[in-house]
């Protein structure tokens, strides 16, 4: 929540148009939602506001819902090891308090 707060109004638009599309599209295109290969189930769902692109890590429990994680602006072609590891974290965390 904190991330999305930090993001300009166009942003936020954006990213709730994304994330609407994610949730009523039964096949989503990768450009938006993609999963990231050598993780646990970590997906990334990506925004394009105009030059800048942003990240947020998500995984699902029971198969529809929807986790969203950590969220970041993205600067350069490859995704950073220390945000896929924190998600991974994350993640494991969730299902650990869980039980």
């Amino acid at each position: 929540m904190r991330f999305f707060k930090t993001l300009n109004p166009d942003t936020q638009k954006k990213f709730n148009w994304t994330l609407q599309l994610i949730s009523t599209l039964e096949r989503v295109p990768i450009k938006y939602f993609k999963h990231l290969t050598g993780t646990s189930g970590i997906f990334e769902i990506r925004v394009e506001q105009g030059s800048n692109i942003y990240r947020v890590f998500s995984f699902f429990e029971k198969g529809n819902l929807v986790i969203l994680m950590n969220g970041f602006q993205k600067k350069s072609q490859k995704t950073d090891k220390k945000e896929i590891e924190l998600a991974e974290r994350l993640k494991k965390q969730y299902f650990d308090e869980k039980s």
